[in-house]
């Protein structure tokens, strides 16, 4: 039996073209009621604002009527296939209790077939840990046996270095210098002191090469008991290297040999010791020929002949510096040869000459003497 219908509600009419004319204002929104965020309450205080509540009333409950009239138009379409569904349905029990043995068993199934890939999984992840950790174990025992030959190698090459002469004399040679041999045994001697030099500057380079792949296991490995016992030995070598690399540095400036002070420099960068480079370049070579134009002493100034005037002192010293310094300024700006991390000038040359200006010559920039601070600014 269909549901009774009610009177149907008002229905949109047309207009004088024929069009259709909503039943509902222009205030109504029935797409409103569709928001998934609707708010009864917000939507009648806002509407309350310019619309009388009889009438907001009136358009509710006309809307509620439409609403219902489809409802009962959908019931009464469908009306006979509701009530035949009930009468196809014969014998469910039955067909739910066949099904349900077989899907016990694949659920059976199932769950067992997932508890042994879960414990496979178990087993596996087990096993992995256990390489990344047997992994990591070797890792570390390679890292000290590297290291253990890398120390080792260390004071090998140490102990080469030593075996190779200061120079290319010996006491012979010296008393022949001061006379006694010729001139072609004279230039024999330099060329092998070049090539002693160079032999020295390239074992040094080597050492430290192995010193820089020393640090860095030292910093990966730093808090072992292996590492920490080998700390001495590592820091002997330190010294030594530091040590040996500075006199071959000096010599090779000395005697402006060009290959042992590449060579020693490459060693410098390689251990990252930049700053005691620039400061055996300045303490040996830069600081006396800046002392011939400003003296000074620890003490205090020792004003020359010109006063604290910088002018005359800036042309001599540039004279000097281009006469003496340039051979190694031009072997830290070799392209491509790694000793651009090399600042002479900066912290070299003008750094000496900077402190110069202040013990010899404090009145120099004093603020008290404008006239003086000036034409001194101006020459800077």
């Amino acid at each position: 039996m269909a549901i009774q219908q009610q009177p149907p509600p008002r229905t949109a009419t047309a207009d004088l073209f024929g069009d259709p004319i909503d039943s509902h204002p222009l205030w109504f929104k029935q797409s409103s009621f569709l928001d998934p965020n609707f708010d009864s309450e917000s939507y009648i205080s806002d509407l309350r604002t310019f619309v009388p509540f009889e009438t907001l009333r009136s358009e509710l409950q006309s809307h509620l009527s439409s609403l219902k009239h489809e409802l009962v138009e959908l019931i009464n379409r469908d009306y006979a296939d509701f009530v035949n569904l009930s009468t196809k349905l014969v014998d469910v029990d039955a067909a739910v209790l066949r099904m349900r043995a077989p899907l016990i068993e694949i659920r059976d199934k199932i769950l067992g077939f997932r508890e042994a890939v879960e414990g496979s999984l178990v087993s596996l992840q087990s096993g992995l840990r256990q390489r990344a950790e047997a992994s990591a174990a070797r890792e570390i025992l390679e890292l000290l046996i590297d290291t253990s030959h890398v120390v080792s190698k260390v004071e090998k090459l140490i102990k080469e270095l030593h075996s190779v002469p200061v120079d290319g004399s010996n006491g012979d040679l010296h008393t022949a210098e001061k006379g006694h041999l010729s001139n072609g045994l004279s230039i024999q001697n330099a060329e092998i002191g070049t090539n002693l030099r160079e032999t020295q500057s390239m074992l040094l380079e080597r050492i430290a090469s192995e010193m820089n792949r020393l640090k860095f296991y030292f910093a990966h490995a730093k808090n072992l008991p292996f590492i920490e016992n080998m700390e001495k030995r590592i820091q002997s070598a330190s010294s030594l290297l530091d040590t040996s690399l500075g006199h071959c540095f000096v010599d090779g400036l000395v005697h402006k040999d060009e290959n042992a002070v590449y060579n020693c420099l490459r060693a410098y960068a390689a251990v990252d010791n930049t700053k005691n480079a620039e400061e055996v370049f300045r303490s040996t070579v830069v600081a006396p020929l800046v002392q011939k134009v400003i003296p000074y002493t620890s003490s205090g100034a020792v004003g020359g002949p010109t006063g604290d005037e910088l002018e005359e002192d800036y042309k001599q010293i540039k004279h000097l510096i281009a006469e003496n310094c340039t051979f190694l300024l031009k072997i830290s700006s070799t392209e491509n040869s790694g000793l651009h991390v090399f600042s002479f000038l900066a912290n070299s040359i003008l750094k000496e000459v900077l402190y110069a200006i202040k013990e010899g010559k404090p009145g120099a920039f004093s603020p008290g003497r404008p006239t003086e601070f000036l034409r001194n600014y101006k020459a800077s």
